[in-house]
C-alpha cells in the first residue's frame, strides 16, 4: 500500500517511542507530527473523489497504525459531503475500535461533521452515554461539540443542546478521567455563549452528587437520657 509506505517515509522513531509509551498500546506508531500528517492527507484529499476517498480511508483504518487511523480520520473531515452515507458508515464501524485520546479526537471530529449534516444521526452518538468503552462516552460531548458552539442556536438546536446537558448530569462524574474532561471542555464551550444555562447545570450537578439528608429519628426511637423517666415497673424507689 503505497499511503502507507508515504507515511512510514515520515516516520520519527525516538517520537515514536514518546508517543507508543503515552499511549500504552501494541499497535504500531510512526511518530509523525500533526503537521506533517495534515499535509499528506490534504493532498490525499485533493486528488481523490468521495468514494476513492472513503476506500482509502478504510483502507488505512484496517492498516492498525496509529498515524493511519489518524489519516483515516482527517480524509472524512468535510462539512459538506454528498452522499455521506458511506463516510457516517464508515464512522460508525470505527467508532468501538476506539481505544486511546488522539484517535477519538479524530474520529469524533468526522463524526460531528456528519451528525451536523443530519442530526437525525444523534440518536446513535448519545446511546453511546452508556457504553463500557470509555472513548465512545468521551465521543458523546466530542461528537455533539458543535451544539456547544453554536452562537445562534435554532430551538432544534436547542433541543439537542438540552438532551446533552442531561447526559452531562452523570457523564461529568464519569469515573474515566478523560470523560470528564471532555464534559469540562463541552461546558466551557457553552458557558461563553450562555453561562445563564451552564450555572442552572451546575445546580444541578451538584444536587446529584449531594449525599441524601438522613432522617430525623422518630420520638419513640430516640436514645433516653438517665433523667428520662423509666417504664411503669423499672422505676427506682
Amino acid at each position: 500500500m503505497q499511503e502507507l509506505d508515504r507515511l512510514r517515509d515520515l516516520a520519527d522513531p525516538e517520537r515514536a517511542a514518546r508517543a507508543s509509551a503515552r499511549h500504552k498500546r501494541d499497535r504500531e506508531t510512526l511518530g509523525i507530527t500533526p503537521a506533517a500528517l495534515e499535509e499528506v492527507v490534504a493532498e490525499w484529499r485533493a486528488e481523490r473523489d468521495l468514494d476513492a476517498r472513503i476506500a482509502l480511508a478504510e483502507a488505512l483504518w484496517d492498516s492498525d497504525v496509529h498515524e493511519a487511523r489518524l489519516a483515516a480520520a482527517r480524509l472524512l473531515v468535510q462539512a459538506r459531503m454528498r452522499p455521506d452515507d458511506a463516510a457516517w458508515a464508515a464512522i460508525m464501524d470505527w467508532a468501538p475500535q476506539i481505544d486511546g485520546a488522539e484517535i477519538d479526537d479524530a474520529v469524533m471530529t468526522a463524526a460531528a461533521r456528519r451528525v451536523v449534516a443530519d442530526p437525525t444521526r444523534l440518536d446513535q452518538i448519545t446511546a453511546w452515554a452508556g457504553s463500557r468503552n470509555p472513548w465512545l462516552r468521551r465521543g458523546v460531548m466530542l461528537a455533539t461539540l458543535p451544539w456547544a458552539k453554536m452562537n445562534n442556536p435554532k430551538p432544534e438546536d436547542l433541543e439537542i443542546r438540552e438532551k446533552v446537558l442531561q447526559l452531562m448530569l452523570r457523564l461529568a462524574s464519569d469515573r474515566h478521567g478523560g470523560v470528564r474532561q471532555a464534559a469540562k471542555l463541552w461546558l466551557r464551550n457553552l458557558e461563553k455563549r450562555d453561562p445563564d444555562r451552564v450555572a442552572v447545570w451546575h445546580s444541578a450537578h451538584e444536587a446529584m452528587a449531594a449525599p441524601e439528608p438522613q432522617p430525623e429519628p422518630l420520638a419513640e426511637d430516640a436514645p433516653q437520657s438517665d433523667d428520662a423517666p423509666r417504664p411503669d415497673g423499672d422505676q427506682e424507689r
